[in-house]
């Protein structure tokens, strides 16, 4: 027989950083709907007991972690706290980010650096951090959230394009240097989804009518279980040959 493709994360333990709402709340899901026990990366450890009660639920196992991604002594305690309740890190998915808008001309130093604080630093030391344990297991997956802002401008968002476009290298870079331990890191690149953080941009109508436009022959805005499928698949087993790529989930935007 052959050895037909799976998406089962049985057995598996997921990190989630921002976690609590949005595409982290669904990424969390649908890892733990695939069958992982998920770590919840959290600004605050008690914002999310209603998803890790919908998680126990499931049958998995949430573990709510104190985990600001601009606070590297946290960011390294929630991997070692993951550990050693798990006894493993198979999966870490870099979801947190922030998108201060403004005008390049008008940008601030203080919007400049928390950006790329978050996006970047973030998601560098928590990918140090996990790397770390998965060179030690022989493997893991690290799955980073980037944007189709890191291919295509986006006007008033000058320094979070700039960081998912880092975000995209940066998946090559650490891909390369820790293929060698099977470790497979890629990049999960949305375009408009309907969350909290786009809540008020979408509800502006000339904005709602000008993104669906621009996703091709779709034209509708994309849910977070849009994202979180993509997030599974190259978490799973299907995805063994898949790293140092950036997918897409954009509804055809950047095909224009």
């Amino acid at each position: 027989m052959p050895n037909f493709p799976t998406f089962e994360l049985t057995g598996q333990t997921a990190l989630v950083t921002g976690a609590a709402r949005g595409l982290g709340r669904a990424i969390s899901l649908a890892l733990a709907n695939a069958g992982a026990n998920v770590a919840l990366g959290l600004r605050k450890a008690d914002s999310a007991n209603d998803l890790v009660q919908e998680i126990r639920t499931m049958g998995r196992r949430a573990l709510p972690l104190q985990m600001d991604v601009t606070n590297l002594a946290q960011i390294f305690r929630s991997v070692e706290e993951t550990v050693s309740q798990f006894g493993r890190l198979d999966i870490l998915v870099n979801n947190a980010g922030i998108a201060p808008e403004n005008l390049a001309e008008h940008f601030t130093e203080q919007d400049f650096d928390a950006t790329v604080a978050v996006n970047l630093k973030g998601t560098f030391f928590a990918s140090q951090a996990a790397g770390r344990v998965m060179i030690r297991q022989k493997g893991g997956r690290i799955i980073n959230l980037g944007s189709q802002a890191g291919s295509v401008a986006l006007p008033g968002e000058p320094i979070y394009c700039t960081t998912k476009a880092a975000i995209a290298h940066l998946t090559k870079c650490l891909a390369v240097e820790w293929g060698k331990y099977n470790i497979l890191v890629n990049n999960v690149a949305p375009t408009f989804i309907a969350t909290p953080g786009t809540e008020e941009f979408l509800a502006n109508p000339a904005n709602r009518a000008d993104v669906e436009e621009r996703i091709a022959a779709l034209h509708r805005i994309g849910s977070p279980m849009d994202v979180a499928g993509a997030v599974v698949f190259l978490a799973s087993p299907a995805a063994s040959l898949i790293t140092g790529h950036t997918l897409l989930v954009d509804g055809g935007w950047t095909a224009r």
